[in-house]
C-alpha cells in the first residue's frame, strides 16, 4: 500500500498589498527538478540499463530522471503559472516488507496564508500560493539547513522496491508507455505524488483529530486555527455541512464517514459525468431477496457479466493457512466451491492469490469481502487468473455468508438451498459519486493516515489517478473522460 505523509510544512504568511505581479497574464507552468541524491545513488545510479518503453536512458539513474522529466512536462502543459515550481527529488529507503511497500511520497514543503491573490485567513501549498500571488513567496528567506528549505515540493521514492524484502519482484517500471505488466508504473506513481505536492491535499488539517493548523504554523489546534483551501469544497452528506463550517470533532467524524464526503467544486462535479454507472447486485435466498449491494471489480481476471452470477458458497478456512483462501484448497473446500462462487474474506495474502486458489479448485467466480468497514476495491495482477471477482464491504460479506449458511437447511439432502445473485447497473448513480453526482473523497473507517481525505474514493470507476492506489488501468491523462485531477485543480485556483 502506498502511504502519503503530509510532509514537513514550513508555515509562512505574507501580509502585503497586492502587487502588479498578480495581474500578469498566466502562462504554462515551469517545473525545475533539483536532485538531492549523492553520487552513484538514485538519479545518479550508473548501473547499465536497456532502454525500455520509450525511455532512452542507458543507466538506471538516467532512466529514473527521464521519467521524472517526462511527468514534470505533463504537469507543465496542464497548469498555468508565471512562477517557476521547484521540486526537490530523491530516492530513499522507505518502509518495506516482502509483501508490501511504501512506493513514495510527496508534499508541499512550504505553505502560506494571507498573501495577495489568496483567500484571507486560509492555508495554501506554496506552488499554488505562488501562482495566485504572481511571485515566489519564499524568495530570499534563509534556508532551514536542509538545502531545500525554499522549494515548493519535496518528493522521495523507494530505492529498495522490488528487492526480496521490499515487495519482492515488483520494482518500478521505468518505461513511459504504460506497459508496466506486474511492475509498479513509476510514471503514474510520480504523476500522482506530484499531484499531492501541487495541491491535491487537505494540507493543514489533522484528519485524526479534525484540528486545524494555527496561524503561526506551529501546532494543530481544536479551535482558532486557519482553514485549508480545500475545506469549502468538502461537503459531508451525513452532517450536511462543509468542512469550512464544522468543528474539529465534526471534521474528525467526517474523515471516517465512508462514501459520504463529497467534493462540490463545479469543475470536478461537471467532470464526474465521466464516471460509469454504479455496479450493484441483488442476491436472493430461499427466504427472500437480500438488500441490493454495491460492488467493485478486480483488475485481474475477466469482467463479470451483467445478468447472472451463479451460486454463492461459503469457504471453510483451512487449518494453518495465513488467511482465508491463501493456500491451495483441500479436498473438502474444493468440493464445496466447484462450479460455484465462494465468498472469501480479505487478509493474509494478495487478492489475486485468493482468487487463483479458488479458480484452481473449480470456482467460477469469487466474491471478496472486506475485513474492515468501507468499500473494497481489490488490487493486484495475475495473468493466470481467468475468472471474475468482485469486492464488497465487510457488512455485505457477513450478510451474504449468513444467508448462505441459513440457506443450506432449505431444499433436499442432495440439493440443499442456495443463494444466487444477479449483477446490474444502477440507472441513476455513478461509481465514486454521491446521489447528487458529486465525486467522493476517500474516508475509510478506520482512518488511514496520509491517505484518508486527500484522495478520490476507491469506488470511482474508471479508476482515477488520485485514488490511494496506483491501478493498472491508469493513463497519464489528467482530464475527462480519463480523469478528474485537472478539474479539481481548476476548482482550487490553478
Amino acid at each position: 500500500m502506498r502511504t502519503h505523509p503530509f510532509s514537513r510544512s514550513a508555515a509562512r504568511s505574507l501580509i502585503v498589498a497586492a502587487c502588479a505581479l498578480t495581474c500578469l497574464a498566466a502562462e504554462a507552468a515551469t517545473i525545475k527538478i533539483q536532485s538531492r541524491d549523492p553520487a552513484g545513488f538514485g538519479f545518479n545510479d550508473t548501473t547499465p540499463a536497456t532502454p525500455v518503453g520509450g525511455n532512452p536512458g542507458t543507466t538506471v539513474g538516467e532512466q529514473r530522471m527521464f521519467v521524472y522529466r517526462h511527468v514534470a512536462d505533463i504537469w507543465e502543459k496542464n497548469l498555468d503559472s508565471n512562477v517557476e515550481i521547484v521540486v526537490s527529488a530523491g530516492w530513499e529507503a522507505l518502509t518495506c516488507t516482502a509483501n508490501s511497500a511504501t512506493l513514495g511520497s510527496a508534499g508541499a514543503w512550504n505553505i502560506w496564508h494571507d498573501f495577495p491573490g489568496g483567500k484571507p485567513g486560509t492555508w495554501y501549498p506554496q506552488a499554488l500560493a505562488n501562482k495566485l500571488a504572481g511571485t515566489n513567496l519564499s524568495a530570499g528567506q534563509p534556508d532551514d539547513g536542509t538545502g531545500y528549505g525554499n522549494v515548493d515540493i519535496k518528493t522521495q521514492f523507494n530505492i529498495n522496491l522490488g528487492k526480496p524484502d521490499c515487495l519482492a519482484g515488483n520494482g518500478f517500471y521505468l518505461g513511459v508507455d504504460g506497459n508496466a505488466g506486474g511492475q509498479v508504473n513509476f510514471a503514474a506513481t510520480l504523476l500522482h505524488e506530484l499531484g499531492h505536492g501541487l495541491g491535491f491535499s487537505v494540507v493543514s488539517v489533522s484528519t485524526s483529530s479534525g484540528a486545524r493548523l494555527n496561524a503561526a504554523g506551529t501546532a494543530f489546534v481544536q479551535t482558532g486555527g486557519l482553514p485549508s483551501y480545500w475545506e469549502e469544497f468538502m461537503y459531508d452528506n451525513t452532517a450536511k455541512k462543509s468542512w469550512l463550517n464544522m468543528t474539529s470533532p465534526e471534521r474528525r467524524a467526517s474523515a471516517i464517514n465512508p462514501m459520504q464526503l463529497a467534493w462540490t467544486g463545479k469543475n470536478a462535479v461537471a467532470g464526474a459525468a465521466m464516471l460509469a454507472p454504479l455496479r450493484q447486485f441483488k442476491a436472493t435466498s430461499p427466504t427472500g431477496p437480500l438488500p441490493t449491494m454495491d460492488y467493485n471489480v478486480s483488475p485481474f481476471g475477466k469482467l463479470p457479466q451483467l445478468g447472472g452470477f451463479g451460486v454463492l458458497a461459503n469457504i471453510v478456512t483451512q487449518a494453518g493457512e495465513l488467511g482465508p483462501g491463501c493456500s491451495p484448497f483441500d479436498t473438502a473446500n474444493a468440493v464445496a466451491v466447484r462450479g460455484k462462487v465462494p465468498i472469501i474474506s480479505r487478509g493474509g495474502c494478495t487478492f489475486a492469490l485468493k482468487v487463483k486458489n479458488a479458480q484452481d479448485a473449480g470456482a467460477v467466480a469469487v466474491i471478496l469481502a472486506n475485513n474492515v468497514a468501507g468499500a473494497l476495491v481489490p488490487g493486484g495482477a495475475d495473468p493466470s487468473v481467468t475468472i471474475p471477482s468482485i469486492g464488497v464491504t465487510q457488512a455485505e460479506g457477513a450478510l451474504l455468508k449468513e444467508a448462505v449458511t441459513n440457506a443450506v437447511k432449505y431444499g433436499s439432502r442432495s440439493k440443499p438451498g442456495s443463494v444466487s445473485a444477479i449483477l446490474m447497473n444502477d440507472p441513476v448513480r455513478k461509481a465514486g459519486a454521491d446521489l447528487a453526482g458529486r465525486p467522493l473523497l476517500y474516508t475509510p473507517n478506520p482512518l488511514i493516515g496520509g491517505s484518508s481525505v486527500s484522495h478520490w474514493d476507491v469506488t470511482a470507476f474508471p479508476n482515477l489517478l488520485m485514488e490511494p492506489s496506483i491501478n493498472a488501468d491508469l493513463t497519464l491523462e489528467l482530464v475527462p473522460p480519463k480523469d478528474l485531477t485537472l478539474p479539481l485543480f481548476k476548482d482550487i485556483g490553478w
